[in-house]
């Protein structure tokens, strides 16, 4: 059995390289101010969503999932999807704040666990991190044992718990001080904020695509 040292010094680095990432302006981020708006609960709850997927793809990926990651016909379905997901809830988000009888939390057909879910999911970037710097991790984990490894994944995944349960809280307080005319506000940037990801997304994968079919 490992000695606790090289655990313990494992997991604080895991911690400072998964905060990296986590904290990473991105769509969950987004999703996470917009339902916060409507709930103080909601960053929690998009957590768990997160999770939902996260979770099993940290296992997936040390018996080789990776590489399916990895391959250009996965980046670009995964980037088109993803970024048209992205852009329909982007612009519902938008066209919902000039409604009559708005509310912060009408904005969102599904609830923030399954927001979190599809999100996280269609997602490349967040796909290509697990398949490259998460790769890394989780091997490394792996290589000091299976408790290693299970403390890994709780680990990291409390980074997003308590990052995206912050964000929802201050989201919350924010928009119950400052009113109705904020959470306005605070829907309609991140909605333009999640139609930009939408482009990017979809930009990377286009571009992906035509130098596949020119052979590059």
């Amino acid at each position: 059995m490992e000695p606790t040292l090289p655990i313990a010094v494992f997991l604080f680095s895991a911690v400072v390289i998964s905060l990296s990432g986590v904290m990473a302006p991105g769509s969950v981020t987004a999703a996470t101010i917009a339902h916060g708006a409507a709930r103080k609960d909601a960053g929690v709850l998009i957590a768990i969503g997160h999770g939902m997927v996260e979770f099993p793809l940290m296992f997936l990926i040390v018996l080789g999932f990776d590489a399916i990651i990895r391959s250009r016909v996965s980046q670009v379905v995964i980037g088109l999807v993803g970024g048209l997901f992205l852009l329909w809830m982007g612009a519902q988000m938008i066209r919902d704040t000039g409604k009559e009888g708005f509310s912060a939390g009408g904005s969102y057909k599904s609830g923030p666990i399954l927001t979190g879910l599809l999100l996280s999911a269609s997602n490349p970037y967040f796909l290509l991190w697990w398949a490259t710097v998460g790769l890394k991790l989780a091997t490394d984990a792996r290589q000091l044992g299976w408790v290693a490894f299970v403390l890994f994944t709780l680990v990291h995944w409390f980074c997003d718990l308590v990052w995206l349960g912050f964000l929802g809280y201050m989201s919350f307080g924010g928009s119950r001080v400052l009113g109705g005319r904020v959470q306005r506000i605070i829907l309609a940037v991140c909605g333009a904020a999640l139609i930009f990801f939408s482009m990017k997304f979809i930009w990377s994968a286009a571009a992906l695509w035509l130098r596949t079919a020119q052979g590059n």
